[in-house]
């Protein structure tokens, strides 16, 4: 999908910090676990993966695909929004990159406090804003800091880390190594070679004034940003 490699660097290297800390053999929930990508983070947690199974890889052809998919490891299919396990059963929860394929999000938050035990850590990435992707499981581009600064509250649960990834600079870089992608997936016409380098040069040259622009930042990534990381307590 062309991301900028920071993208997926920054969250994977917050993530498994995160994970890190949760205290050993505690049960985890990992929610729309999908091909269980983040369970290598979870060696000294009891790991449990559920989603909703009914993706395939394949989707609708106006958005972006894996092209396969295997359920074949889940632990619970089910609704994100009714997961078959009684109160107060996880020491811990983690949804990562899911919430823009829920259709409801703010009740996947109310089944997240049903389901966490008093003091327990809850933990969520998801974009600011995305491209359409695994439609047609696709309902939200994404959520901003206000979102969960106020249904987590109502919930319960006091956010201890809220940190973006990324910032207004970086998010343009990468979308312009989206380009070619979308003009070839998007348009009749195919870029020739002539075109093709005139455009790589361009984008060398914009992504290279971006770069300098994103190392003299100041707060862009309140107005934009690949995603926000969340790391919450249920409130005992």
């Amino acid at each position: 999908m062309n991301k900028y490699p920071g993208n997926q660097l920054f969250r994977e290297s917050w993530l498994k910090l995160a994970l890190a800390n949760i205290p050993e053999n505690s049960r985890i929930l990992d929610a729309g676990a999908g091909e269980l990508q983040y369970k290598c983070f979870c060696d000294h947690l009891n790991y449990v993966a559920q989603d909703f199974g009914m993706y395939d890889g394949r989707g609708v052809e106006a958005s972006l695909q894996t092209g396969s998919w295997d359920n074949s490891k889940l632990d619970i299919v089910s609704d994100i929004t009714e997961i078959p396990e009684t109160d107060h059963s996880f020491d811990a929860i983690m949804c990562v990159e899911v919430f823009e394929h829920i259709p409801e999000p703010i009740e996947a938050l109310r089944e997240f406090a049903r389901l966490m035990k008093p003091g327990g850590t809850l933990i969520i990435t998801a974009p600011v804003a995305s491209l359409t992707h695994f439609a047609p499981y696709y309902f939200y581009n994404g959520f901003s800091r206000y979102f969960y600064e106020k249904h987590l509250e109502n919930f319960g649960f006091e956010i201890e880390e809220l940190v973006f990834n990324g910032n207004f600079y970086e998010q343009l870089i990468q979308e312009s190594r989206r380009v070619e992608f979308v003009a070839h997936e998007h348009s009749k016409i195919k870029i020739g070679k002539l075109r093709g380098a005139l455009l790589d040069l361009g984008r060398k040259i914009f992504v290279n004034n971006l770069k300098w622009l994103s190392s003299n930042d100041q707060n862009s990534h309140e107005l934009h940003s690949f995603g926000i990381h969340v790391k919450a307590r249920k409130r005992s």
